[in-house]
């Protein structure tokens, strides 16, 4: 399987490049994500020139702009920082990523609810990390994500989902085809219902307007479907989605047949088993019929990644 190349903040991965010169080594991510991608990893603190052990930084002034300043001496890391970033972004943009992962409240690295101080006071948590805004600014549509959010298992769930969709698709991307786009669409069908129900038609539009332009269709198609695929699942989403693909079998399985996995989806719904003990049971049906559009189906058919890191 060829791995999904990711960015990653260096301290995650247990390099000890804090300023405190320790680490922040994720769990998850290293004994568990790791065997199925390769991580390209960032500090910018360290790689803009700072040492370590150094002195503890922050956000401060407006929160749409701050200023990187160290917290006892003043000093502004500003400029420092972001002359960094536009080199190593022009880097990052010829490595081909995938994702990247963020070190959540970090004012460098945070993607979310970073504080941002005024000369005296705490003033806002809605600032974001001087490094991480310049990445998202400049790859709008590569998927994204903070460490600590990953523990949450449908937010876990809609990262891999768009890693493994976003890594598919740029790989079309290098020889387009039309079939092939739309044997894509046609196969992440359930796995979008499960997020979004209503993306899956309009996504479609993409790729029946007319236009044979593909790099076009690509510029309209892939950011609605990073959008489609942030949108977390739910026990009732994944509930509709079983329920739709219980009705190819209708008239295949029998009756008792039948019982049983309506029964194994509803105790699925109240909580008694987990997602995969329906998806096996409608998977070993596709196969035993030999529905085809069935067994391409991402929903029923993982990509390894996401059946082995998926705890919804």
């Amino acid at each position: 399987m060829e791995k999904i190349r990711l960015g990653i903040s260096t301290c995650l991965t247990g390099a000890k490049v804090r300023y405190d010169g320790q680490h922040k080594r994720d769990s998850f991510l290293m004994d568990i994500l790791s065997p199925f991608v390769d991580y390209i990893t960032v500090c910018p603190e360290y790689e803009c020139g700072l040492s370590i052990p150094r002195e503890a930084m922050r956000l401060v002034g407006d929160v749409e702009a701050p200023k990187l300043l160290t917290i006892k001496t003043k000093t502004d890391i500003t400029p420092q920082m972001t002359e960094w970033a536009k080199e190593r972004l022009d880097s990052l943009e010829d490595l081909n990523l995938c994702g990247y992962v963020f070190k959540s409240k970090s004012p460098s690295s945070g993607l979310y609810r970073v504080k941002v101080y005024n000369d005296k006071s705490l003033t806002s948590s809605d600032g974001q990390g001087i490094f991480a805004k310049m990445f998202v600014e400049r790859f709008p549509f590569l998927p994204v994500e903070e460490e600590g959010r990953l523990h949450d298992p449908y937010l876990r769930e809609a990262f891999l989902d768009k890693i493994i969709a976003y890594s598919k698709w740029m790989k079309i991307m290098e020889n387009p085809k039309f079939s092939v786009m739309t044997d894509f669409h046609a196969d992440i069908k359930y796995t979008l219902m499960a997020h979004n129900p209503q993306a899956t038609g309009r996504l479609g539009q993409h790729l029946s307007g007319g236009t044979k332009d593909l790099l076009e269709i690509s510029k309209k198609y892939l950011p609605e479907l990073m959008q489609a695929l942030s949108i977390p699942t739910t026990t009732k989403k994944h509930t509709n989605v079983l329920d739709h693909l219980s009705g190819y079998l209708k008239e295949l399985i029998s009756s008792d047949e039948k019982r049983e996995l309506h029964s194994l989806i509803e105790e699925y719904h109240d909580g008694l088993y987990p997602l995969l003990a329906p998806i096996v049971l409608i998977r070993h049906y596709a196969r035993l019929h030999n529905i085809e559009y069935l067994l391409r189906q991402t929903y029923i058919n993982p990509d390894p990644i996401k059946a082995h890191c998926s705890i919804v």
